[in-house]
């Protein structure tokens, strides 16, 4: 039975990072977007979205700290529950929300790199 606890243990905790690697992914994609951006693409500014993403980032890196610090102590000798909280729920949707409908709206408005009148170069 400890070893399918240590299995589902191992499970949660790789979800549990999954979840802060979404968060930082978007956040640092919205970091990068021009404000402007996501007014012509008619979505919520940008200042709202990288409030939103930042605290979904602290909230999931902080439930992926404390499942760790479980993980390592408990291992596979009891079951530590699923252990996400709603805060990294809220996290994920967050994130998911931002990956699925803002980043395509904005995507090739404005960004980085040299652009002749053919394209970029």
């Amino acid at each position: 039975m400890n070893m399918i606890y240590g299995v589902f243990n191992l499970l949660f905790l790789v979800l549990a990072v999954a979840i802060l690697g979404m968060s930082v992914y978007a956040l640092v994609h919205a970091l990068r977007v021009p404000a402007n951006a996501f007014v012509a693409a008619g979505k919520l500014q940008k200042n709202l979205w990288l409030l939103i993403l930042a605290l979904a980032t602290l909230f999931s890196a902080a439930g992926a700290l404390s499942y760790f610090q479980a993980f390592m102590m408990v291992g596979g000798s009891g079951f530590l529950g699923i252990g996400l909280g709603i805060f990294s729920i809220a996290a994920v949707i967050a994130a998911t929300v931002y990956i699925v409908d803002v980043k395509p709206a904005v995507k090739g408005m404005g960004g980085r790199g040299n652009s002749g009148p053919y394209g970029p170069w």
